[in-house]
């Protein structure tokens, strides 16, 4: 069987215009009819379709889909296996956000109470799904599934009190880091304050192995590279994930 451009786009939801885009980029090259010169998509087209979809949805770059399809020995099971358990995990991230928001509203409602230790543990388990959407798939190129899994396993096992210190540690190296800003010197008091404290913090979510002066310097350089990173930190004041890069590679200078 044979689409057409907009047969296949009504097939898959997609606009004809995304995939004229994909053809024009290379990175899903249709056939032609040799009568009439239409672009036509056969079932091996289909098939990287469905990969290229998938990838999206895991919130891959195209740029980065095509280099892994057209990758020599591309495993298609292997990928559908790494999807499906990534899917799997989100599940379970969302079975337990959904209880806890049920539970509230009944809480709300005049139903039954909600235990403080049940909103906790809903909070827990939102910190986890909304890192794992937003760093996941860098942490786990990175460090590799086990070590990311370790990860959100000390999270998901966190006392509340281990909870309660590590917020604390949060702001702690946030409000450091705004006087080392007002003073102006990335490699002040206050500066390797904010840094010791930014440690402190990272290994309630990092495994001890992982925290390297290499990794930890790696991350802060991303701060300012990556708009994910530098918009979490430019809340904090404006040109504070610069300063806070500048400030950790003091750190390990001088330490």
């Amino acid at each position: 069987m044979h689409y057409t451009v907009k047969q296949l786009a009504g097939l898959t939801g997609l606009t004809p215009r995304t995939l004229r885009y994909y053809d024009a980029i290379g990175l899903l090259r249709p056939g032609r009819d040799r009568e009439n010169d239409y672009r036509l998509y056969g079932s091996a087209e289909v098939d990287r379709l469905q990969q290229i979809l998938l990838y999206r949805e895991m919130g891959l770059p195209l740029e980065v889909i095509g280099n892994l399809l057209d990758t020599p020995g591309f495993d298609r099971a292997a990928a559908l296996r790494e999807h499906l358990r990534q899917l799997q995990n989100q599940r379970r991230r969302l079975d337990t956000l959904i209880g806890t928001v049920r539970r509230t509203l009944s809480m709300i409602e005049g139903g039954d109470n909600m235990s403080d230790q049940e909103k906790f543990e809903g909070m827990k388990q939102r910190a986890i799904a909304e890192n794992e959407a937003a760093y996941g798939r860098e942490a786990r190129e990175r460090y590799g599934d086990q070590t990311v899994d370790a990860s959100r396993r000390r999270v998901a096992g966190m006392t509340e009190e281990a909870w309660k210190q590590m917020k604390e540690e949060e702001a702690g190296y946030q409000a450091a880091l705004l006087r080392a800003m007002a003073a102006g010197d990335p490699a002040g008091a206050d500066a390797r304050e904010a840094c010791r404290l930014h440690r402190d913090w990272l290994l309630h979510y990092w495994t001890p192995e992982m925290m390297t002066e290499e990794a930890h310097t790696g991350l802060v350089e991303a701060y300012s590279r990556d708009e994910r990173f530098a918009a979490y930190y430019e809340k904090i004041a404006p040109g504070c994930a610069d300063f806070f890069a500048q400030a950790i590679r003091a750190y390990y200078r001088k330490e």
